[in-house]
């Protein structure tokens, strides 16, 4: 199984389904509203239906599927007030995870931040996945924070708004320019100041909610069902919406 988000091995059959389902719905293969059929699922990644529903459980706790008895199990979507949520609550979360960083940040630290958005950026070669080398830089930033909890909390709430995040990257009219977007992380991280560090990363987070808003809406209305490799994939009105996803 090759995917960006799995990791070497499974320790068990339903931590590799766990992972092959999760790793699907963060990279958009399995949109929200879709309906996931465990045969299916077992068949693709060589197991029995078994750990599939044990992996569609522990997802279901996580707010990434829905399981309704005699109707199956869906791929979450969120609406325009579950996104406005989440991006509170990843603004105040990321912003204690900055404050709490600041007395681990280095020149250093600083230095690989800086060469992890230039490596974004740089066009000369083959460009990585913006949506996942984003997370990557803002999950570093919140490591330092030395709080797994907070870490686990946070990485929960990226997974729920990512494949609308991958959306909303390819469709924003500019060119997106990780180092620029990032100045001002950088610039506070340097000044250490912490009260002035949290306010800038909830600032930070905040600020793509309207982009994100505004494109969430036409694709909330924009799907039609359809069936694509075993999987039946249904679109929702705007309560609940089809879409992809890369983010703040």
């Amino acid at each position: 199984m090759n995917d960006i988000y799995a990791q070497a091995y499974a320790v068990t059959a339903e931590e590799e389904a766990y992972r092959y389902i999760h790793a699907a719905i963060r990279g958009g293969r399995f949109r929200p509203g879709a309906r996931l059929v465990p045969d299916v699922i077992a068949q693709q990644i060589g197991t029995s239906r078994m750990p599939v529903r044990e992996a569609f459980r522990r997802l279901a706790t996580e707010g990434l599927v829905t399981i309704r008895p005699n109707r199956g199990v869906t791929v979450c979507g969120l609406d325009v007030a579950d996104m406005q949520e989440i991006f509170e609550m990843r603004a105040v979360l990321e912003g204690l995870a900055m404050r709490l960083a600041l007395p681990q940040v280095t020149p250093t630290v600083i230095a690989e931040l800086e060469a992890m958005l230039d490596r974004i950026d740089d066009r000369s070669g083959v460009q990585p996945d913006w949506t996942s080398a984003h997370r990557a830089f803002h999950e570093k930033l919140c490591a330092l924070s030395g709080r797994p909890r907070l870490i686990r909390q946070l990485a929960s709430l990226h997974s729920l708004v990512e494949p609308h995040m991958r959306m909303w990257a390819t469709q924003v009219e500019r060119p997106l320019c990780a180092r620029a977007d990032h100045q001002d992380l950088i610039d506070a991280l340097r000044a250490g100041d912490p009260v002035a560090a949290e306010a800038a990363m909830r600032e930070h987070v905040m600020a793509t909610v309207p982009d994100l808003m505004s494109t969430l809406r036409p694709a909330a209305n924009a799907g039609k069902p359809r069936s694509t490799n075993g999987i039946n994939t249904e679109t929702a009105p705007v309560s609940r919406a089809a879409s992809d996803g890369n983010a703040p």
